[in-house]
C-alpha cells in the first residue's frame, strides 16, 4: 500500500520530499494523483479502441493506447502541478482557467471512443440503415445516367404499339360495318351481298392489309428498341454489381451514426451528454480540488522552497555581476 501511495503522490505532480514534511496533505494529493492516473488509464482504453476501430490491428492498438494514455497522463500531471495556491481565489481561478479549458477538451476527446463502445449495438443497427441508404443513392446515381434514354425508348415503343392498336381498331370497325351490311342489321338495312357490301368489304380488307404491314414494320422497330432496352438494363445491372459494397464501419461512420441516434432519440442524447459530462468532471476534478482546497502546509513549504531558490539565484547573478565589474576595473 505504501508503494501505491507513493506512486499516486508521484502522479499528483507534488514534490514528494516536501510533501513528507506535511503529512496532513498526503491524502489530498494522493487522491489527486489517483484521479490523474485513472484518467490516463481511461484515455489509454479510449485511444486504443479508436485505433482498433480504424485499423483492427492488436499490436498497433496496444502501442497507440499506451502512448495516448501516457500523453494524457503527462498533460494532466502538468496541469495540476503547475497550479500554485495563492491568497486570492479570483487570481487563482484566472490562472487556472486555461488549464480548465484544456482539461475539458481532453475529456471530450477521451469520452468519444468510449461513447461509441457504450452505444455499440445501436450504432451497428444505424450503420446498416446508413449502408442501405448509401447503396440506394449509388444505384439511383447509376440509374440516372441511363434513365433518359430508357424513357425515350419506352415512349417510342408506346407510340409504335399505339399505332398498331389504332389500325387494328380501324380494321375491326370496318369489318363490323361490312358484316352489318351483309346481314341487314346496319347500313342500307337490306340483307344482301351487293355492291355496297363489296365496297365496305374492300375497305375492311384494305385495313387488314395495312394492319399487317404496320404490324410488321412497327414490330421490327419495337423488337429493336426492346433489344436496346435489354442492353441498357444489362449494362445498368453490371455497373451496379461493380459498385463498392464494403461495410461502413469506420470511426467517422460510427461518429456519424451516433450523431443520427442523438438527433432522433432524446434518451440517447441525454445519455451521451451524461457520459461526456462524467468525463469532464473526472478530468477537471484535480484542478477544482486544487482551487477549492484551502492553502495548506505543503503550499507554504513549496513557496518557501521556491523563494529560497529565487534568492539564491539572485545572489549568484549579483556575484557574477560584481566579479565582471571588478575585472573591467582591472582592465582599465
Amino acid at each position: 500500500m505504501k508503494r501505491i501511495g507513493d506512486f499516486f503522490l508521484f502522479c499528483s505532480g507534488a514534490h514528494v520530499p516536501l510533501l513528507r514534511r506535511a503529512p496532513t496533505e498526503t491524502n489530498k494529493y494522493g487522491g489527486i494523483g489517483a484521479t490523474i492516473f485513472f484518467t490516463g488509464l481511461l484515455a489509454a482504453f479510449s485511444g486504443g479502441y479508436a485505433l482498433w476501430s480504424v485499423f483492427g490491428q492488436l499490436w498497433s492498438t496496444l502501442l497507440f493506447g499506451l502512448i495516448w494514455g501516457l500523453m494524457i497522463f503527462n498533460l494532466d500531471r502538468y496541469i495540476v502541478s503547475g497550479m500554485k495556491k495563492r491568497n486570492k481565489f479570483s487570481s487563482e481561478f484566472l490562472i487556472a482557467l486555461p488549464r480548465i479549458v484544456l482539461a475539458i477538451l481532453i475529456a471530450i476527446v477521451i469520452s468519444k471512443p468510449l461513447e461509441l463502445q457504450v452505444f455499440g449495438k445501436e450504432i451497428r443497427q444505424e450503420l446498416i440503415i446508413m449502408e442501405q441508404q448509401v447503396f440506394k443513392t449509388q444505384e439511383d446515381n447509376v440509374l440516372a445516367r441511363y434513365k433518359q434514354r430508357m424513357n425515350e425508348l419506352n415512349g417510342e415503343i408506346a407510340v409504335l404499339e399505339n399505332g398498331i392498336q389504332t389500325q387494328a381498331l380501324r380494321r375491326d370497325t370496318l369489318q363490323k360495318i361490312a358484316q352489318e351490311e351483309a346481314d341487314g342489321t346496319g347500313g342500307s338495312r337490306v340483307k344482301n351481298l351487293g355492291p355496297i357490301y363489296k365496297a365496305k368489304k374492300a375497305d375492311a380488307d384494305s385495313a387488314g392489309i395495312a394492319l399487317k404491314r404496320i404490324t410488321a414494320e412497327n414490330g421490327a422497330l419495337i423488337a429493336s428498341k426492346r433489344k436496346e432496352l435489354a442492353g441498357i438494363d444489362s449494362t445498368f445491372k453490371a455497373t451496379v454489381a461493380q459498385l463498392d459494397r464494403t461495410h461502413i464501419d469506420g470511426l467517422a461512420s460510427q461518429l456519424d451514426a451516433l450523431g443520427h441516434l442523438t438527433d432522433r432519440s432524446t434518451p440517447v442524447r441525454w445519455a451521451n451528454w451524461f457520459i461526456t459530462l462524467l468525463f469532464i468532471t473526472i478530468e477537471t476534478a484535480p484542478v477544482f480540488v486544487k482551487l477549492i482546497s484551502p492553502r495548506g502546509p505543503y503550499d507554504d513549504l513549496l513557496e518557501a522552497h521556491e523563494h529560497a531558490f529565487i534568492i539564491d539565484r539572485k545572489e549568484k547573478i549579483e556575484k557574477r555581476e560584481r566579479a565582471y565589474e571588478n575585472r573591467m576595473m582591472v582592465v582599465r
